[in-house]
């Protein structure tokens, strides 16, 4: 279960590590919307404040080890934020990433000092490959989304949104970890709407499921967004997933 002191404590021990971003106001002055501008967050995504949490929490415990260090799948974004939160704190980092995944990230992590593993042609792939490099090698796992500490520091943006506009009142987000931090943090005081990709629908199929499932996944988007099934710490999210409101898909 995540709540929101999970959110509040990593906010506390990312401070320093992580940029407080920007909340730009848009829209109408009838209908006002406002973007969180995690593009200026370090390695440019939220996934930075989950990383810094996850090994920060992790060092606290003594579960770090300096000379083994982290490993992390990734579709790139995750991966790139764990590199540079390992750089920051001084251990080395392995992370795995499909074949597929774009040129330009795999050079960024690299350019971070991370070790690059490329197997597969999805997330999936890469992450049954992390995870036997983790049983062999006792490096500590950094999931891309499922994970508490890992959802309780994206959840910490939340904290920003509401600190600078109380009056929020629906906050909008893709991906199962991000979700998960989200409505922890803002429960009670914002409702949390939750999107996905047509083509990688794994919070759609657990909510017809009742639990989650594999979904085949598809699309340009799916070396980076195509994990199999919504995350399981979603099913600790003050809800349910399968009782959570479904709003119908706007025609466009």
């Amino acid at each position: 279960m995540i709540n929101r002191s999970d959110v509040l404590e990593a906010e506390r021990r990312i401070n320093g590590y992580v940029r407080r971003t920007p909340l730009l106001r848009g829209g109408t002055a009838a209908a006002p919307l406002w973007f969180k501008c995690e593009f200026q967050q370090h390695t440019g995504v939220f996934k930075a404040r989950g990383a810094f949490n996850r090994l920060l929490a992790a060092r606290e415990r003594g579960e770090l080890d300096p000379a083994v260090g982290v490993v992390a799948a990734s579709g790139g974004n995750a991966g790139l934020a764990n590199a540079y939160a390992a750089a920051a704190l001084g251990v080395p980092a392995t992370v795995f990433v499909p074949e597929t995944a774009p040129r330009v990230k795999v050079e960024r992590l690299l350019g971070y000092g991370a070790a690059v593993r490329q197997v597969g042609a999805e997330y999936a792939e890469a992450y049954a490959a992390a995870m036997e490099c983790v049983e062999a090698s006792g490096a500590l796992f950094c999931h891309a989304y499922d994970q508490l500490e890992i959802a309780a520091g994206a959840g910490t943006l939340a904290e920003e949104i509401l600190e600078d506009e109380p009056g929020i009142d629906t906050i909008v987000v893709g991906g199962g970890g991000l979700y998960a931090g989200v409505a922890a943090a803002a429960e009670g005081r914002s409702r949390v709407v939750a999107v996905e990709p047509f083509n990688i629908p794994t919070l759609h199929a657990a909510l017809d499921a009742g639990q989650p499932v594999d979904v085949p996944v598809s699309g340009i988007a799916a070396d980076s967004l195509g994990a199999w099934r919504v995350a399981v710490i979603v099913c600790g999210a003050n809800t349910d997933p399968c009782t959570l409101e479904r709003i119908p898909t706007p025609a466009y």
